[in-house]
């Protein structure tokens, strides 16, 4: 069966060098994990990544379920670190709320901070949200006494790649990501069947949380 090799980038930064602390654009909050956010995350996550190069490198994240099931594998790590985890909502009106961006963050067995799928849902990008949630992980991880955070991106992503540049991450290594073609045509076909559904016919909650 043939196959798709996607390159990825590890990139490392120092979590000694001082960096300014994030700013909250107006009318967003960042909301500290707890137990009973995990679907919050799970769906933010997928919204900010079905229709996006990585749920193609990452099928799951091109499915709600799968979202959910990759959130529980993350939190069951030995190493998630709750104070590298946010969710960012952006209020709508008095005690309502939309989830429009999400990060998770894990310690690996060497020590370094993992951080796991940036993601900002489609609508609220370009406003510095990715970069608020990935300060405020590498905050986290200096809380906790980490001194290195390390994330990997696909390198067909040349926007996240300048993003990590600019808060200080450096390329440690290149890998690559196999994909079984029959995978990446039933992913390409999940997300073609999904716009069409939602063209004609969008949740409350989805229209609230993407303008696509």
């Amino acid at each position: 069966m043939a196959s798709t090799y996607f390159k990825r980038f590890r990139m490392e930064a120092d979590l000694l060098i001082p960096r300014r602390p994030p700013v909250l654009p107006e009318g967003y909050r960042l909301v500290a994990w707890n137990e009973a956010l995990l679907d919050a995350h799970a769906r933010t996550k997928y919204r900010a990544f079905c229709d996006e190069i990585d749920a193609v490198v990452f099928p799951c994240l091109g499915d709600l379920e799968g979202c959910r099931r990759l959130m529980r594998e993350i939190r069951r790590k030995p190493g998630f670190l709750a104070d590298a985890t946010w969710l960012i909502a952006r209020v709508v009106a008095p005690g309502q709320h939309a989830w429009c961006g999400t990060i998770q963050g894990v310690v690996d067995k060497y020590g370094t901070g993992m951080i796991q799928n940036v993601g900002v849902v489609p609508g609220h990008r370009g406003g510095g949200l990715g970069s608020l949630l990935v300060l405020q992980a590498m905050a986290g991880f200096g809380r906790a006494g980490l001194r290195k955070a390390s994330l990997e991106v696909t390198a067909e992503n040349a926007s996240a790649v300048k993003l990590y540049g600019r808060l200080g991450f450096r390329r440690a290594r290149t890998v690559y990501k196999v994909v079984e073609d029959k995978a990446r045509a039933a992913s390409r076909g999940t997300a073609s069947a999904r716009s069409s559904a939602t063209s004609q016919s969008a949740s409350p909650d989805e229209a609230m949380l993407s303008h696509s």
